[in-house]
């Protein structure tokens, strides 16, 4: 019993623990990215030279031709607490390569059902801001499609063969008045700090209460009914 209490005691602890140190880890990490918002922006050049490199929320100033006719909307977006699509479209770089833009958000009109209209994609060379993303908006999968105009997620690797060309591993979160008529007001990401630390609030919960109730059963309640047996039989002394 004492081992088994101890053990309980011990892992619950180290998990509690675990998810502290990945909260801090979160914490920091946030802090780099908060960092590096800051930073000045990137081109595509520089994109290309270095396609693995950490870019994850840097800021970019992006010149290239849009590829409409390979670009899709993102189903099932919420935004203001209205539904949406999100609509991505590839970006021929000047220079060489190719890379997706999340471009903006347009709200589902009431009644609107299947592919939403397309915006017009201006013609010729053109200047995107914002930053980079390991990805675009993720929702729940649903198990809807991966291919076609609508789509529930955007896969990279089916993507990119759709495509027949090699794209980037990075997705440009479009911002600023190129957007329109999208909005690109986009949230600040989920970090999940909140998370690690209800998740350790818990497993501190359950080791207090381990180690609690081994100290009740084991050591107090004994104890207690010891003392009453004790009065007990001292009262029955007395009486005799």
């Amino acid at each position: 019993m004492t081992l088994a209490a101890a053990a309980g005691v011990v892992g619950t602890a180290a998990l509690g623990l675990w998810q502290v140190n990945r909260a801090h880890g979160k914490r920091a990490l946030q802090q780099e990215h908060a960092q590096r918002e800051r930073a000045p922006a990137i081109d595509g050049a520089q994109l290309v030279a270095r396609p693995n490199g950490d870019w994850h929320r840097q800021p970019v100033r992006l010149r290239g031709r849009w590829r409409p006719e390979a670009q899709f909307w993102l189903d099932n977006r919420a935004h203001d607490r209205r539904a949406g699509t999100i609509l991505v479209t590839p970006l021929a770089l000047e220079g060489g390569g190719v890379l997706w833009v999340q471009r903006g958000w347009q709200v589902r009109q009431p009644g609107q059902h299947g592919v939403p209209p397309w915006p017009i994609s201006p013609p010729g060379v053109v200047q995107v801001e914002g930053y980079l993303a390991r990805q675009a908006s993720q929702a729940y999968d649903l198990g809807g499609p991966r291919t076609g105009p609508l789509r529930q997620n955007l896969d990279l690797g089916v993507a990119s063969r759709e495509m027949g060309l090699p794209v980037l591993p990075w997705v440009a979160w479009q911002t600023g008045p190129g957007c329109a008529p999208l909005q690109c007001n986009w949230p600040p990401p989920e970090d999940g700090i909140h998370k690690h630390w209800g998740y350790a609030v818990q497993w501190f919960a359950l080791s207090a209460l381990i180690l609690g109730l081994y100290v009740w059963f084991q050591h107090l309640q004994p104890h207690r009914a010891g003392a009453r047996s004790g009065s007990t039989d001292g009262s029955r002394i007395e009486r005799s």
